[in-house]
C-alpha cells in the first residue's frame, strides 16, 4: 500500500507540474508525433549525422561524417572520414552536400547558424592537408566559417601532440565563439591553459576556448581533475557568462563534490574564462550530461544517461535512462525527471521548440513504461517535454539492427527534424546502402 500511495503521489505532482519537488516522469503520454519520412543517405562505407540545423529559409543543415566515395556522396577522393554537411530545402528536398577534411580521419560533431546567415562547425581531425592547413599531433579541435552556400571562409585548428577532440560551439554576444570538449592534458604537458594555475592535471579535462569573429584565439582554458573529465556542450547565460556541461569520474583539484564515479558536471565560467562555481549532480552510478538548453526565463536544462538510483536521481526504471536536470544560473538543483523502460537508454540532445516545449533525441532497448515497442537492439527514440517536465508525446523508430539519434531540431514550420545512424534495413528502415548509414527522421507533432 505503501509504494502505491508514492506511485499516486508522484503522478499527482506531475499533473500539478509540482516544479519544487523531483518527481518521477510518468508515462501520461496521449499520442505520438505523426512521421512523415524516414530515409537514409550514405554510401558502401560508413555515415553519421551528428548535428542538425534549422536555417533561416526554413530548411535544415546536417552535419556528420562520411567515409564513403559513391552513392549518396559526392566529390569525395579518398576512403578516410570527412566532414559531411548536407543542406535541404524547407520540402526536404536536398540542395547541396559538401565535403570537408584532408586525407585522414575528420568528423564533424556541431554545426549551428551564424548570425550573418551562414554557418560554423566543429568535430575533430587528424589531417594536415587538404582542406586542413595544420594538425599538431593526434586528433586536433577543427572549426570552420563556411557561408551560406557552404563554401569555407575560414579553418582553425587547435590542439597538441594528444587526442583533443571538438564537440560543442556556440556564437558568443560578441560575435567571436566559444568551443569545448576534451583536452589530453597528459600528452599537451600542461600547454592549452593561459591561466596560472598551481595544480597539475592529467587525463582528459574540460577545454574551453573562445576566438573572435574570425577565429583568432582570445583565450583558453581547461578544468578538471586527475581522472577523465569531458565536456559535450556549453549554452552562454543572458548576462554574457557560459554554462559547460559533461560528464567527470575526478574528485580532486577543480572537483569537489563527485557524487560518485561518473556524475554530470557543470561549470559557469566568466566570459573571460575564469571558473565562477562547478556542481556534480548524480549519484553513486555512471551518470554523464550530453547536452544543455537555456530556458525562456534564464534557467537551464541538462539531458544525459544515469544509472543511479540515489543521492539526487530520485528514480530509475532499470538498466540505464535518460535523465533531466532543471537548474538555475547559481547551479542549484529546481527538478530532476527520468525518463525510459526497464532495458538501456540513452540520450544525445535537447532543443527548445518555439512554444517553449523542449524536444529531446536518443536511443533506447525498452519496450515498456515510457516507451511502446522495440524493434531490436537500439532504436532511435525522440519525445516533447513541456516546461515542468511532463512528458507531452514519445517516438521510437528503428529496424532489428542499432539505430540512434544524435540531434533534434524543430522547423519554422513546425516540423520534427530527428538525425542521427542507422545499420537496420528492415521494419521502420527501407534501405541501407553500407555498414551505416546517416538517418533523418521528419515528424509533425
Amino acid at each position: 500500500m505503501q509504494n502505491i500511495k508514492y506511485f499516486y503521489f508522484a503522478y499527482l505532482c506531475v499533473l500539478l507540474s509540482c516544479e519544487s519537488d523531483n518527481i518521477v516522469a510518468t508515462n501520461i503520454t496521449n499520442q505520438n508525433a505523426e512521421i512523415e519520412k524516414i530515409f537514409t543517405l550514405g554510401g558502401t562505407k560508413n555515415e553519421s549525422g551528428q548535428s542538425v540545423v534549422n536555417t533561416p529559409d526554413g530548411g535544415y543543415a546536417v552535419l556528420g561524417y562520411t567515409q564513403s566515395m559513391d552513392l549518396d556522396v559526392f566529390n569525395k577522393t579518398n576512403n578516410s572520414y570527412d566532414y559531411w554537411l548536407i543542406k535541404f530545402d524547407e520540402f526536404g528536398n536536398q540542395e547541396w552536400q559538401k565535403v570537408y577534411g584532408g586525407s585522414d580521419d575528420d568528423r564533424g560533431r556541431e554545426i549551428i547558424v551564424t548570425n550573418d546567415g551562414g554557418y560554423a562547425i566543429i568535430g575533430s581531425s587528424k589531417s594536415q592537408d587538404g582542406d586542413v592547413s595544420s594538425n599538431s599531433g593526434f586528433n586536433d579541435f577543427w572549426v570552420l566559417k563556411i557561408s551560406n552556400s557552404g563554401n569555407i571562409i575560414w579553418e582553425r585548428s587547435f590542439g597538441y601532440s594528444g587526442s583533443d577532440n571538438g564537440f560543442s560551439i556556440i556564437q558568443t554576444h560578441d560575435n567571436g565563439y566559444l568551443i569545448s570538449g576534451v583536452i589530453d592534458v597528459t600528452s599537451s604537458d600542461g600547454q592549452g591553459n593561459n591561466r596560472l594555475s598551481l595544480n597539475r592535471h592529467a587525463g582528459g579535462d574540460y577545454w574551453v576556448i573562445k576566438i573572435n569573429s574570425v577565429g583568432i584565439l582570445q583565450w583558453s582554458r581547461y578544468f578538471g581533475g586527475t581522472f577523465t573529465d569531458t565536456s559535450y556542450a556549453l549554452s552562454e547565460t543572458q548576462t554574457g557568462n557560459f554554462i559547460i556541461v559533461g560528464s567527470s569520474d575526478s574528485d580532486d583539484i577543480d572537483i569537489n563534490n563527485n557524487k560518485g564515479t561518473y556524475d554530470f558536471w557543470v561549470l559557469k565560467i566568466s566570459s573571460s574564462g575564469d571558473l565562477i562555481w562547478e556542481k556534480s549532480f548524480g549519484g553513486s552510478e555512471i551518470d554523464e550530461a550530453r547536452d544543455i538548453t537555456i530556458t525562456e526565463n534564464g534557467d537551464f536544462l541538462i539531458v544525459g544517461d544515469s544509472r543511479s538510483f540515489d543521492t539526487d536521481v530520485l528514480y530509475n526504471n532499470g538498466a540505464a535512462d535518460i535523465w533531466i536536470i532543471k537548474i538555475n544560473s547559481d547551479g542549484e538543483l529546481i527538478w530532476e525527471r527520468t525518463y525510459g523502460g526497464t532495458s538501456f537508454d540513452g540520450v544525445q540532445s535537447i532543443q527548445k521548440t518555439m512554444n517553449n516545449d523542449y524536444i529531446v533525441a536518443g536511443n533506447s532497448r525498452s519496450s515498456d513504461i515510457n516507451l511502446e515497442n522495440n524493434n531490436g537492439q537500439n532504436d532511435a527514440w525522440f519525445f516533447k517535454i513541456d516546461s515542468q517536465g511532463v512528458l507531452k508525446w514519445q517516438n521510437s523508430v528503428g529496424g532489428s539492427d542499432i539505430d540512434l539519434l544524435m540531434d533534434i531540431a524543430e522547423l519554422e514550420n513546425g516540423t520534427i527534424i530527428a538525425v542521427g545512424n542507422s545499420n537496420s534495413n528492415d521494419l521502420d528502415i527501407e534501405e541501407n546502402k553500407g555498414f551505416s548509414d546517416l538517418l533523418i527522421i521528419e515528424a509533425i507533432p
